[in-house]
């Protein structure tokens, strides 16, 4: 399968599953390029911005699972490079 680029922003609004986030993060390491975490602090919030390059299989598994976590909210984004 072809791998694509994307990027995938992840709002934390609750902390209970700080672990079981890392761990899915850990899992998917092989299709992530690059990771920052921002705390919102007047918000009491904390935001993930992931850069990804995988298959639309591996960025649908990492993202559905972060998905199914409560107080998590994932919107991702890819994006197929165009070849002359």
């Amino acid at each position: 399968m072809e791998k694509r680029i994307g990027a995938a922003i992840i709002l934390v609004e609750s902390k209970e599953n700080i672990q079981l986030i890392n761990t899915i993060l850990s899992n998917h390491s092989a299709i992530i390029l690059g990771r920052q975490g921002i705390p919102v602090r007047e918000r009491n919030i904390s935001v993930i911005s992931l850069v990804l390059e995988g298959t639309t299989d591996e960025l649908s598994s990492l993202t559905g699972q972060l998905g199914k976590i409560e107080g998590i909210t994932v919107k991702s984004v890819l994006a197929k490079q165009s070849r002359p």
